[in-house]
């Protein structure tokens, strides 16, 4: 072989050797790059993160439920106006300490039955009613509580009043009051002694 083919071959495996260099100085640099946005993309995901479980600690440390305000009713210029017309519609007179009431409705239409009703909550934010009608049959019972069974008995000032538990409601009981041709119906979520106490407290 000539010098001059010598020459012309090493010129060009230097060529490719200068090249093969670039290139893996090109991909070295290129990976380099690659790992540090994947660094930076790794870590503004933990960042964040951290944020989150930093924002929902505060909010479950500070969180406070908000206290349902009860908007309390004046029902006492509707008890006597329903008196006049039904003398045996009774409330609660006084309403025991701490209890609010909340609705109150009398209806008197042409045709009987006239119904009374009387929503209150207790101080300890629970539910009482009490329900009264003109009729003695089962169902204005059915009506007001769905299905029920019996549960003993309660006296209340010398009066026997039927225990009931609702059996379509969970947790609420009633006490029933039948006589001289009126129902009269004390229910609620509070436990017999509530439901007593409310009773008693009727005029």
């Amino acid at each position: 072989m000539s010098t001059t083919g010598q020459g012309a071959s090493s010129d060009a495996e230097a060529r490719e050797k200068a090249r093969a260099r670039a290139e893996a100085i090109a991909y070295r640099e290129q990976n380099r790059k690659d790992r540090a946005k994947a660094r930076t993309l790794t870590n503004m995901v933990w960042a964040l993160l951290a944020c989150f479980v930093v924002v929902a600690f505060l909010m479950i440390v500070t969180w406070r439920p908000k206290a349902e305000k009860v908007r309390a009713i004046e029902y006492t210029a509707q008890l006597q106006d329903a008196r006049k017309v039904a003398p045996w519609v009774r409330g609660p007179e006084p309403m025991p300490s701490g209890w609010s009431a909340t609705s109150v409705e009398f209806r008197a239409p042409e045709q009987q039955p006239i119904t009374w009703h009387l929503g209150t909550v207790t101080n300890e934010k629970k539910y009482v009613g009490l329900e009264q009608s003109n009729v003695s049959g089962n169902k204005f019972q059915s009506d007001k509580l769905g299905r029920t069974s019996d549960d003993g008995t309660a006296t209340v000032g010398n009066v026997t009043w039927q225990r009931k538990v609702l059996l379509d409601r969970k947790g609420e009981n009633a006490l029933v009051l039948v006589g001289s041709g009126v129902t009269t119906i004390v229910t609620g979520n509070t436990g017999y002694p509530a439901l007593e106490t409310f009773a008693a407290a009727l005029h």
